[in-house]
C-alpha cells in the first residue's frame, strides 16, 4: 500500500510537469527549481523501493526452497522408518529391568519373567555310627532356573505361566519334600489366572486358581529372590508341602489394606502329579492365612500374623473303606538343597486320615536391623482301627533369624503379599560410578523334631535336626545377588522307633549362590 501511495504521489509531480510548460509564463524560476528537486528526490526513493522489493523477494524464494527442502527429508525419512515403528498405541518399558510391552492406556501388558539360582557347594558330614548315611556329596546344581511370562487382560485379568527348568525344587517330582507318593515330572511352577476388578476394594481384593505359590507362612509368601538364605528352614519346607508351597494347584481369594493381609484357598496336588488311581493326584485340603502390619513409621516396622492347614483328604487306595493308605512322608535335606539326601524323615506314615498344621509368624525391622521367626505345631491323623495305630503324631519346629545391612539398606514391606520385600542397594556396584552395591549379615537358629512316642509299636522316628547357619549376601543392584552361607548342624536320629540304634550325625557345609531375577 505504501508503495502505491508513493507512485501515486511521483505521477502527480510527473503530470504538473507536463502541464509546467503553459504555466511557465506565470511561473518563476525559483518555482521551477523547487519542481526539479522534488523530482530528483521521488526518484531516488523509487529506486530504494525497487531494490527493497527485489530482496524481499528473493529472501522468500529461498525460505520457500528450505521448507521444500526439509520436507523432502522428512518424507524420506519417514519412509526409511515406516516398517520398524512399534504400532500406535503400544509402549515398551523396563520396569526393573523386566522386558514389559503394554497398551498405552496400561490396561493390556505381557512381562517376560526370569530366575536363575545357581549353587555349588560342599559337606563336611560326620556319621555317629556306621549304621547310618555315611556321607553328602558336593557339586554344583540348579536350584531354580525359570522363565515365564506375565500379564494382565484389560486391567483386570492377571495371569502367570512360568516353568522352571531347575533340578531341586521342594514341589518338583516324585519326591518332593513332604508329599504323597505318585509323583510326577512337571515343571510348570506358575499357571494361573486371577481377577481383581471388584471395584469396591480397589484392586486389593483377588479371586484366582490354577499352580501357584500359595502364599502360606510368612517365609513362603517372602520370594525366593528375596529370601535371607540360600534355603527356607526345614520346619518351613515340611509344614508348606503337605498341602502348600510352590507348584500347586489351588483356587481361592486374598484381599489386604494399608494393614493387614488375609487369604484361604483350597489346594490339590502339586503339578506333574501322577494320575494314576494310587497316587498323591486325588488330595486335596485347605489353607488359610491372616497377618498384618501392625507397626509402621519410619524407622520402624512390626508384623504378626498365623497360619492354619488342613489335609482333609489324602489321596486314598481304598475309597470303599475310606482308608488313606497311601504314605504321607515328612522329610528335608539339612537346609542346603547340593546333595538330594534327606536324613531328617519320618518315613512312611501310612493310614493317614488328615493333618494340620498350625503356625504364628513374626517379623521387623529397625532401620537396616531386620528379625523374622516362624513355630509350627503338626498333627498327623491316623486310623486307629488299622494296625493299632494311635489317634495321631504330634511333631514341632521353627526357626529365628536376624539380618543386618552393612550399607544401610531397610528391607520395605510388601502389602500385597504381607511380607518384606529384599533389599535394593542405595549405590549399585559399578566401577564407573564407584558404586559398592549392598552389604548384608545374616545368622538364623532352626530346629525340629519328628520324634513321636519313641519306644512303642507305633512311634516314629523322624529325627531332631538342630541347624546354625551365618550368611554373607551382596546385592550387587536390583537383579543380582551373591550369597554366601555357613552351616552347622546337628540330626539326632534312631533307627526306628522300638529301635535305639544310632543313624544320626554331625555336619558342616559352605554353599555359595549366583542369582540373576527380573
Amino acid at each position: 500500500m505504501k508503495l502505491f501511495i508513493q507512485a501515486a504521489a511521483a505521477a502527480g509531480v510527473i503530470g504538473v510537469l507536463v502541464v509546467a510548460p503553459a504555466r511557465a509564463q506565470s511561473a518563476g524560476d525559483s518555482e521551477i527549481a523547487l519542481l526539479k528537486q522534488q523530482l530528483k528526490l521521488m526518484e531516488q526513493k523509487l529506486d530504494r523501493l525497487q531494490k527493497q522489493t527485489s530482496a524481499n523477494t528473493t529472501a522468500a524464494a529461498n525460505a520457500n526452497a528450505k521448507v521444500a527442502s526439509v520436507a523432502s527429508v522428512a518424507n524420506a525419512n519417514a519412509a526409511y522408518t515406516k516398517g520398524p515403528v512399534a504400532p500406535s498405541g503400544v509402549l515398551v518399558t523396563m520396569p526393573n529391568n523386566r522386558p514389559t510391552i503394554c497398551t498405552a492406556d496400561n490396561q493390556n501388558c505381557v512381562s517376560i519373567t526370569s530366575r536363575l539360582h545357581l549353587d555349588v557347594g560342599g559337606y563336611d558330614y560326620r556319621p555317629n555310627t556306621v549304621n547310618g548315611i555315611q556321607g553328602l556329596d558336593n557339586g554344583v546344581n540348579a536350584r531354580r532356573a525359570r522363565i515365564g511370562v506375565l500379564g494382565k487382560f484389560f486391567g483386570d485379568w492377571n495371569y502367570a505361566l512360568v516353568y522352571d527348568f531347575g533340578g531341586s525344587s521342594d514341589g518338583f517330582g516324585g519326591a518332593a519334600t513332604g508329599s504323597l507318593s505318585g509323583g510326577g515330572t512337571s515343571g510348570i511352577e506358575n499357571a494361573y489366572l486371577s481377577y481383581t476388578g471388584f471395584k469396591p476394594f480397589g484392586g486389593n481384593l483377588a479371586i484366582e486358581g490354577g499352580y501357584m505359590d500359595v502364599n502360606y507362612t510368612l517365609d513362603e509368601a517372602t520370594s525366593s529372590n528375596d529370601i535371607t538364605f540360600m534355603e527356607r528352614a526345614s520346619s518351613q519346607v515340611i509344614a508348606a508341602n503337605i498341602a502348600a508351597g510352590d507348584f500347586r494347584s489351588a483356587f481361592g481369594a486374598r484381599w489386604y489394606n494399608d494393614s493387614v493381609w488375609l487369604g484361604a484357598y483350597g489346594t490339590g496336588p502339586t503339578s506333574g502329579s501322577n494320575h494314576a488311581f494310587a497316587s498323591g493326584s486325588e488330595q486335596y485340603g485347605t489353607v488359610v492365612r491372616g497377618a498384618g502390619q501392625i507397626i509402621n513409621s519410619k524407622d520402624v516396622s512390626l508384623h504378626l500374623g498365623g497360619n492354619a492347614e488342613f489335609l482333609i483328604g489324602p489321596s486314598r487306595t481304598n475309597p470303599a473303606t475310606g482308608i488313606g493308605a497311601t504314605a504321607l512322608n515328612l522329610s528335608d535335606r539339612p537346609e542346603l538343597r547340593i546333595d538330594p539326601t534327606a536324613i531328617l524323615a519320618t518315613g512312611a506314615l501310612t493310614n493317614v486320615t488328615g493333618a494340620q498344621v498350625y503356625s504364628v509368624e513374626a517379623a521387623g525391622n529397625y532401620g537396616p536391623l531386620y528379625m523374622q521367626g516362624e513355630y509350627f505345631w503338626y498333627n498327623i491323623e491316623r486310623d486307629p482301627t488299622v494296625s493299632n495305630f494311635g489317634p495321631s503324631n504330634n511333631f514341632d519346629g521353627g526357626y529365628i533369624q536376624a539380618s543386618y545391612a552393612l550399607t544401610g539398606e531397610t528391607r520395605t514391606y510388601n502389602k500385597a503379599t504381607g511380607a518384606y520385600n529384599g533389599i535394593i542397594p542405595n549405590n549399585p556396584a559399578s566401577l564407573t560410578s564407584g558404586g559398592w552395591g549392598a552389604w548384608e549379615i545374616a545368622a538364623r537358629y532352626s530346629e525340629i523334631n519328628l520324634n513321636d512316642r519313641l519306644g512303642i509299636i507305633n512311634g516314629v522316628a523322624g529325627g531332631k535336626q538342630e541347624v546354625y547357619t551365618a550368611g554373607l549376601n551382596w546385592y550387587v543392584n536390583r537383579n543380582i545377588r551373591f550369597m554366601l552361607n555357613y552351616l552347622h548342624g546337628t540330626i539326632d536320629k534312631q533307627q526306628s522307633a522300638t529301635n535305639a540304634s544310632d543313624i544320626g550325625g554331625k555336619f558342616d557345609a559352605v554353599a555359595m549362590r549366583t542369582q540373576i531375577a527380573f
